[in-house]
């Protein structure tokens, strides 16, 4: 069984954010070529930028304005990885290929 190289969880670290690279075990280096990455580790963010057009009546006169732009900043979700982050790891079966499941964070 252990001959067919199954797959296997294990923990790394990130040495390089572009291009992509995790060490394991200070002596198994993988590049973005060895890896996988899930959504969950990837940078998002969100633009809640917004304004809204109304009408302005007075008994007089009916102007159309534009509220202030709210929220400028972008918000952002996830962070992605960074350098020095510890990641977990699925070595896929036949070990050519790793997929970086989630960062691991300290309660």
């Amino acid at each position: 069984m252990k001959a067919s190289k199954p797959s296997e969880g294990m923990l790394g670290q990130v040495t390089a954010v572009s291009p992509l690279e995790i060490t394991v075990d200070q002596r198994l280096v993988l590049d973005e070529d060895f890896l996988l990455i899930t959504e969950r580790v990837t940078r998002y963010e969100v633009s809640l930028t917004h304004s809204h057009v109304y009408k302005d009546e007075t008994p007089t006169e009916t102007a159309t304005k534009t509220t202030q732009t709210a929220l400028p900043d972008v918000l952002v979700i996830r962070e992605g990885l960074k350098v020095g982050d510890a990641v977990l790891l699925l070595r896929m079966q036949g070990g050519q290929q790793f997929a970086v499941l989630d960062k691991l964070v300290t309660p």
